[in-house]
């Protein structure tokens, strides 16, 4: 069945080319991680990657709170990455509201505000002031 109609373009996009990448994801009908509300784009949960390999690892059983910080920037960078794609570039951005953070640890660890600082310090150093959000930091086993 094919589809006869297109979604409305979203905020920063341009019109695809026949034979694009951006048309493909149409005619496949995938939407990529990110929504576009009243001026804010909402960014889906990110992974941590490092060379193309997914982090893994429990904050507070096989992993460090440093660590963790590490891979809560990689996750940062991530949402950059998204943020970008779906702006064209990031000096759109006006202002980081708010970042959710989930942490996976032992139920017993208690830093993940600490693990969280290493996606949000990246928003400051990238934005400035402007960077700065409010954040909630949660730890899921």
């Amino acid at each position: 069945m094919s589809r006869t109609t297109t979604p409305p373009l979203q905020m920063g996009q341009t019109e695809p080319s026949e034979h694009s990448a951006e048309r493909q994801l149409i005619a496949l009908g995938i939407t990529l991680p990110t929504v576009e509300v009243g001026g804010l784009i909402h960014v889906s949960g990110q992974l941590p990657f490092r060379d193309g390999q997914v982090v893994t690892g429990r904050a507070g059983v096989d992993r460090t709170t440093e660590f963790g910080q590490e891979a809560a920037r990689l996750c940062g960078l991530m949402i950059l990455a998204q943020v970008k794609a779906a702006l064209g570039s990031l000096d759109r951005v006006e202002r980081v509201v708010k970042l959710g953070v989930f942490v996976n640890s032992d139920p017993k660890f208690t830093a993940q505000p600490k693990v969280a600082n290493g996606a949000s310090d990246l928003m400051v150093e990238v934005f400035g002031e402007a960077g700065k959000h409010a954040r909630a930091a949660v730890g899921v086993a």
